[in-house]
Formats: structure tokens, C-alpha cells, sequence
């Protein structure tokens, strides 16, 4: 039976806030190159202004199994696909509330998050960190499945390399852009 990746399921299981990401908010990024999938780099330390950067476990593929049987009770592991498509149709109201970019991040490799981004028409950048470099730099929450180490999602906001603000749990995935848009009403514009 086909797995539909852009839904969710109704039992999904909420993760809990177990603190692996309070240590984010405030740091400078680690100048680290990322492959993105237009086929340049990206260094998230070197943006000027205001970046959304979402961390997601993996996104599936159409046709193919999950990564385990039971992806969907691992709490936080279903919904990149929902949460992705999330960013990409809120993408104009970001940019429209000050963010100079949005880049979408996971340890998948460029060639594999290229089809999600061709499939699903976005407009901004899904970055690869396979080997997790930009991930133990900064000691992204992680969790293990079928003996790979995913990120844990979670969604930062960075002004000019330093982190603003930290989305974490983000749950449901679905609701994490327009989490983000809600915060960024209330506030405060980045400092010039």
C-alpha cells in the first residue's frame, strides 16, 4: 500500500521537549558548507539577515517503504513532507514579514533531497549535512533509526549567523510555518 506523505495521521505521537535543543537560542552559527539543492552551498553562519532554517528527520519517497515499520510511533519522526510543504506555502508571507531566506536541513544527501524539492516545487533550498558536521557543531538533537542518525526537527530563526529564536518540539509538523509567521508578528524586527 502506497504511504501518503502529505498527510498525517490522526494518533500521531507528540514528542516531548526533553531540553536537547535550550542550548541553541543565542549562538553564533558554525561557519560549515552545506550543499543545497540548486546546486550551490550554503554557510548559514554567513547569511545576512533573517533566515528560517527547519530541521526535519527525512522526507519519504513515493513508492518506498518507510525507513522502519514503525516510523510513525517514533514521536516526531513522521510529517517532513506536511511540514515542508507548510514552508513553501507560506513562503511569500515570510519573505513578506522580513525573512531574506528559508532553507529546510536534514542528513539526507543533496541527490536524494533534490527529488522532494523538484516534486514538491519549493522555492527555497533544502540543505544536506550527511556526515553531520553543521549538526555536532552545534549539537543538533538527534535520534537513531534502522541504524541511521536523523535530526530531531526542530525550526531556528537566525539573524546575520546568530540564532534568535528556536522552534522546538515542532509539533504538528504541518503547524510549523505558521508558528513561525505568528512569532514573527510579535516580534521584534532584526537589529541593523
Amino acid at each position: 500500500m502506497a504511504q501518503d506523505y502529505t498527510a498525517l495521521p490522526d494518533d500521531l505521537p507528540a514528542p516531548a521537549d526533553d531540553g536537547a535543543a535550550r542550548h541553541l537560542e543565542g549562538i553564533r552559527l558554525p561557519d560549515v558548507s552545506l550543499s543545497a539543492t540548486d546546486g550551490g552551498r550554503v554557510s548559514l553562519a554567513r547569511l545576512a539577515g533573517r533566515t528560517v532554517v527547519y530541521a526535519y528527520p527525512r522526507t519519504g519517497e513515493p513508492g518506498q517503504p518507510n525507513l522502519v515499520a514503525d516510523w510513525d510511533a517514533i514521536p516526531g519522526a513522521r510529517g517532513c513532507t506536511p511540514q515542508t510543504c507548510g514552508f513553501r506555502d507560506h513562503h511569500a508571507e515570510l519573505v513578506a514579514r522580513g525573512v531574506a531566506q528559508v532553507h529546510g536541513l536534514s542528513t539526507q544527501t543533496s541527490a536524494y533531497q533534490q527529488e522532494v524539492a523538484q516534486r514538491l516545487h519549493l522555492p527555497f533550498t533544502l540543505l544536506a549535512d550527511p556526515h553531520r558536521a553543521f549538526a555536532m557543531a552545534i549539537r543538533l538533537p538527534t535520534f537513531e533509526a534502522a541504524g541511521q542518525i536523523l535530526l530531531k526537527r526542530l525550526t531556528m530563526v537566525v539573524d546575520d549567523g546568530r540564532v534568535t529564536k528556536v522552534f522546538y518540539p515542532v509539533f504538528p509538523p504541518d503547524r510549523s510555518a505558521a508558528e513561525v509567521l505568528a512569532w514573527l508578528e510579535r516580534a521584534p524586527s532584526p537589529a541593523t
